[in-house]
């Protein structure tokens, strides 16, 4: 099998307004860093607008462009992992189909990685273009307590737009959990990872499609994948509260020693309700926990492929791809 050397791997949901200049931007870019020897990775992650028939006109037109349909959404993560396990290439960069994180920057990383023998260059976003200020301190603060709590370090201001060589990929392969935090499982494999500054851009069109409600089940796994900092928390929690009550027995029982009467209702709800809200905070860490737990035990492939477009070179290691349906003869 002849390796590409490139691979661009980009994840797609509801893009169809980018599809066509996000073509030709990373199409323009790959040529000017590896000539022809490249392929572009479109994954459709159930998009519910024109998508993935834009992706299969671009595969029809280009001999270098493969659309992968997967057979429903799937996640971001996930379909970036469908990506990442079905290119075929000896480097491989990642991004996004908003061109927030420009393609043209590609022919840098790649000299970057050479001059500094490199298996990883992670880009560093320097400027947030088009962003709230609540997104800007919500990331920020997020990265910095995530890097706190974790034994891997993983960078802050970074998102999954990177550059890795293809034994780094192999490595990142060889991980097969179901809640996946991409960014800090590239960390975890460890090799030598440098960091690439850059100005991340406004959105070309449409809109996010990381809500706050998928940012937060993003940082769950992030802190639940690369953390158990929540689990030593309910143990301190747990001793912490076995203290506060032998003070409160110690301070019951000199108040009934000396006969007078213990002040009780607002000060014995506020007991209460604490002792309960750190009980139900700390089933609640456990019960993610195990639900980690309950879901990889079931051995489910990561992505299901419905339909691909193009000269498809990778094989699905971590997935499973449908066989195309075949028109019965009339």
């Amino acid at each position: 099998m002849h390796r590409p050397a490139l691979s661009v791997v980009v994840p797609c949901y509801n893009e169809a307004a980018c599809l066509d200049l996000l073509h030709a931007r990373i199409s323009g870019a790959a040529q000017s860093a590896v000539g022809e020897d490249y392929e572009i990775v479109l994954i459709n992650d159930g998009s519910r607008d024109d998508s993935w028939s834009v992706m299969q006109r671009l595969a029809a037109a280009d001999p270098r462009l493969v659309a992968i349909n997967l057979s429903r959404n799937h996640g971001h993560q996930l379909a970036l992992t469908a990506g990442l396990d079905l290119c075929a290439g000896e480097q491989i960069l990642i991004i996004d189909a908003d061109l927030q994180d420009p393609p043209e920057l590609l022919p840098q990383m790649r000299a970057a990685m050479a001059e500094q023998q490199a298996d990883v260059v992670y880009a560093v976003r320097r400027q947030r273009a088009g962003e709230t200020v609540f997104k800007k301190a919500t990331a920020a603060a997020f990265y910095r307590l995530l890097t706190k709590m974790t034994d891997t370090p993983i960078p802050v201001d970074t998102g999954d737009f990177r550059l890795m060589s293809r034994r780094a990929l192999d490595a990142f392969l060889s991980l097969p959990e179901q809640a996946r935090f991409i960014r800090g499982m590239v960390a975890w494999i460890g090799f030598r990872q440098i960091p690439f500054a850059y100005d991340r851009a406004e959105r070309h069109a449409g809109e996010t499609n990381y809500p706050l409600a998928k940012m937060m089940r993003l940082a769950f796994d992030a802190v639940t994948g690369f953390s158990t900092a929540p689990l030593r928390f309910a143990s301190h929690a747990g001793l912490a509260l076995t203290g506060v009550s032998l003070l409160l027995f110690v301070y019951i029982a000199i108040g009934w020693l000396s006969g007078s009467a213990v002040q009780g209702w607002t000060s014995t709800m506020l007991v209460t309700v604490f002792l309960g809200a750190v009980q139900m905070f700390v089933l609640g860490m456990i019960g993610e926990y195990l639900g980690r737990l309950y879901v990889e035990s079931k051995r489910r492939p990561l992505y299901i492929v419905a339909d691909i477009a193009g000269p498809i070179q990778g094989k699905a290691t971590l997935g499973f791809r449908a066989e195309p349906t075949e028109t019965p003869v009339t």
